[in-house]
């Protein structure tokens, strides 16, 4: 399916997109530092602005598999991944597709059965230099997104084993301006804020204005970059490298056709997928992609984990904080 990419070091695409509404639209920001804005070294000193971050883009291009249930979607069975049924304090599942790091998550590498079948599958010894090949395929094994979009296994032995995003995205606006607009927090049972909940007396109960600044730009453009030689230095096989690829380009796809209502405030209308590398490809279809993994996800199944969801139990206990440490003191004997 892939032929044409056998000598591209990278698929570079990039799409433009468009408020639906208006050209006002929310960026991605943090409450302490706001908005993330740069200016170009350019003759014109051209204001830039990021929409959305690599890791934020990441985070939604994974959605874009997840069904309703928090495994994959139906068209994607078989695909493998790790759930985790968590008793004690935390009474709930959690699967490697939604975990920080994926399979890395505290509640999967604690697994102390798990653990040990990854290492011994992944031939992983500390004071040994790591069978790289072994590695990504036993991660490869129990959950391909983990290779796509990376893990950090910063919780396993040493912490050595450290795998890069294969797929990435961001999106950043051209040539911006601020727009500026307030709003106010109303109170209508006491404005002044001095009635309060006998038990909860330390929220915000006033009136209390604030300001709120969206942006207007020339261009809002989404960029993803899918790392081919990365892929191919795994060693996974034609099968494997197929499957990588379609998955990625399909969650991209999905991601454009689904996914850009990033916030309340920033719903974006994308216009067409382009390749700039290599130049002249053109990307299959959503459905042709969807045939593509499904067809990988048959040709990998020796390769995969039997069943393909591997089932974890892990107890979850609650941290104990200052507040109960010095409770337990006052309750302790002398």
């Amino acid at each position: 399916m892939f032929e044409n990419l056998v000598n591209a070091r990278r698929l570079l695409m990039q799409c433009e997109l468009k408020p639906i509404q208006t050209d006002r639209f929310q960026p991605t920001g943090c409450a302490d530092i706001g908005a993330a804005t740069y200016t170009l070294p350019d003759e014109h000193g051209t204001r830039m602005l990021l929409v959305e971050s690599a890791q934020s883009v990441a985070n939604r291009l994974e959605a874009t598999i997840i069904g309703p249930d928090g495994g994959v979607i139906p068209e994607l069975k078989g695909l493998p991944f790790v759930r985790v049924q968590l008793t004690g304090e935390a009474d709930g599942a959690t699967t490697s597709l939604v975990e920080a790091h994926r399979i890395n998550s505290p509640f999967i590498i604690s697994d102390a059965a798990f653990q040990e079948r990854f290492i011994k599958e992944a031939e992983y010894q500390e004071g040994r230099a790591p069978n790289w090949p072994r590695i990504v395929a036993t991660v490869f094994r129990y959950d391909p997104n983990s290779v796509l979009h990376g893990c950090f296994l910063a919780n396993l032995k040493d912490g050595r084993i450290r795998l890069q995003r294969a797929i990435s995205g961001f999106i950043e606006a051209r040539d911006v301006r601020e727009v500026v607009s307030g709003g106010v927090k109303n109170n209508p049972i006491d404005p002044s804020g001095k009635i309060r909940a006998t038990t909860n007396a330390k929220d915000v109960y006033s009136n209390v204005p604030y300001q709120r600044v969206e942006y207007a730009a020339d261009r809002i453009t989404a960029f993803f970059n899918l790392d081919l030689g990365l892929l191919r230095s795994y060693q996974l096989g034609a099968e494997g490298f197929e499957l990588l690829v379609g998955l990625a380009l399909f969650k991209v796809r999905r991601f454009l056709e689904q996914g850009t209502r990033l916030r309340t405030a920033c719903d974006l209308r994308p216009k067409e997928l382009v390749v700039e590398e290599p130049a002249g490809l053109e990307l299959p279809s959503t459905g042709r992609l969807l045939e593509v993994v499904q067809g990988g996800i048959r040709a990998c199944k020796a390769r995969f984990a039997d069943p393909a969801v591997t089932e974890i139990t892990t107890a979850t206990v609650r941290k104990k904080d200052k507040a109960d440490k010095n409770q337990e003191r006052e309750q302790s004997p002398e």
